[in-house]
């Protein structure tokens, strides 16, 4: 008998045991959780120039049908698979991590960072959701956003294009053609290859601290591989914004000119999932190769390997290369031909 009293004081034990670490894991988890939203609020603060307070009334429950989306907010697809997992998750254990939300008029409140939690809240039927009401004005409301989404890992290439863009049109002042336009100006510059004898440093200076801050791209990298997403067609720039295809098989489709054509080869790479030689072995396949067409190609190469930085023809593997095949181009020129 005594025997059997010993095993369920044992058991007793070994139950307290186990639900100890059960709570010092949800105080670790929480833990976490609250540095990485007072990491991500130091971010905020650093690259908005300024602090952020919340107000007085921090941490309330808003009925959802109080909060009103952002008209200019950069994300514009969700993907409804996850958002019906998350819609799941939240009917089970609610919206663990706060929205952020600024009060307007009518007794509304601006939704600012969450928009994700906020549509799968809907989804999954709550009435009401936990916010952090924040006190700052039009213009940080706008730059809290783009910055809070800029954070997120799964922001498609064309969000992230147009994010940075209007931030850095928030933080320089100027209209977006016009930081397209200085983004170029400053490349050439800083690269020897600019006419001008000096650059506002105020804006360089802006520029560095907006990238840098965000973290996701270079500026050097953002002129080169991102921006030309905005000459893009619309199917191309729709496949990426839904995530169904990558940027680097995307720029090698966008060759394409013929829109039927594109769009057959675009669609068979999504749903074969084609690799990037798959892609360009079907576009020589279905793009003959003319005469115009090769000189308009030379043209085009020998157009870019001018413009190439000093840099680039400084790596001895990349002039190698372009030595080799030059020697092979001259010796086409000079054979003679056949009678």
């Amino acid at each position: 008998m005594a025997s059997r009293v010993s095993n369920i004081d044992d058991l007793d034990f070994f139950s307290s045991e186990q639900q100890i670490q059960e709570i010092e894991g949800k105080l670790d988890e929480a833990q976490q959780k609250i540095a990485e939203q007072e990491n991500l609020i130091y971010k905020l603060q650093a690259i908005a120039g300024t602090q952020v307070k919340p107000t007085d009334t921090t941490e309330v429950n808003l009925a959802i049908e109080v909060i009103v989306r952002d008209s200019s907010q950069i994300r514009r697809w969700f993907d409804p698979v996850k958002l019906a997992g998350l819609a799941e998750s939240i009917k089970e254990v609610g919206v663990r991590e706060r929205l952020w939300v600024r009060s307007v008029s009518n007794e509304k409140y601006q939704l600012i960072a969450g928009e994700r939690r906020y549509r799968a809240a809907i989804e999954a039927g709550l009435a009401e959701v936990p916010v952090i009401i924040l006190d700052i004005d039009d213009n940080l409301a706008l730059t809290l956003s783009l910055v809070e989404n800029l954070q997120r890992e799964d922001l498609n290439p064309v969000e992230e294009t147009e994010g940075l863009l209007r931030l850095l049109s928030l933080r320089l002042g100027i209209g977006r053609q016009e930081v397209t336009n200085l983004l170029y100006k400053m490349k050439n510059y800083e690269e020897g290859r600019s006419r001008e004898t000096g650059f506002p440093n105020e804006q360089v200076g802006t520029i560095k601290a907006v990238f840098k801050s965000v973290g996701r791209v270079t500026w050097q990298s953002f002129i080169s591989t991102r921006l030309p997403l905005l000459n893009l067609p619309n199917d191309l720039l729709e496949a990426l914004q839904q995530g169904k295809i990558e940027y680097t098989k995307v720029r090698i489709i966008a060759r394409i000119k013929d829109n039927e054509s594109r769009q057959i080869l675009l669609q068979e790479a999504i749903d074969k999932e084609l690799s990037r030689s798959d892609i360009q072995a079907r576009i020589k396949a279905i793009k003959p190769t003319s005469l115009s067409s090769l000189r308009s190609k030379f043209k085009d190469l020998s157009s870019q390997m001018l413009k190439l930085p000093s840099a680039e023809w400084e790596n001895s593997k990349k002039t190698k290369k372009i030595a080799r095949l030059l020697e092979q181009l001259e010796d086409l020129l000079i054979e003679t031909p056949q009678a």
